[in-house]
């Protein structure tokens, strides 16, 4: 059975730092792309990054370019969000995702991955 179990979130204040984990077991394909989605409450979902499990391409969405840090340990099938300068508009529900396609950034900007964990939430108090 697919499962990806997320780890790590919590209440920091505003300038704080997280590092979010997930572990992928299960899955039934290729595991190609990994990503970190996150909703918000009265919000659509959005993907926040994604990573490239071959050759290691990573992808940020503008408001988290450069406090967010998205890895991969593969011997592992864990895949890691180091956020820091975490802002109260960080609040969020964190979904871990995986994906078999070859177009990681694509799908994470549509929102088409095709394994999702039941996420970890993240509050950020100003």
């Amino acid at each position: 059975q697919a499962q990806l179990v997320e780890s790590g979130g919590g209440s920091v204040q505003a300038g704080g730092s997280l590092t979010l984990s997930c572990v992928a077991s299960g899955l039934t394909y290729r595991l190609n792309c990994m990503g970190w989605f996150r909703q918000a409450p009265g919000k659509e979902r959005e993907g926040v990054a994604s990573i490239q499990t071959a050759g290691g391409y990573v992808y940020y969405i503008d408001s988290v370019e450069g406090r967010f840090t998205i890895s991969l340990d593969n011997a592992k099938n864990t895949v890691h969000l180091q956020m820091t300068g975490l802002k109260p508009e960080d609040t969020a529900m964190y979904y871990c995702a995986a994906d078999p396609g070859g177009a990681c950034a694509a799908a994470l900007i549509r929102g088409q991955y095709k394994t999702y964990g039941r996420g970890t939430q993240v509050t950020v108090s100003s």
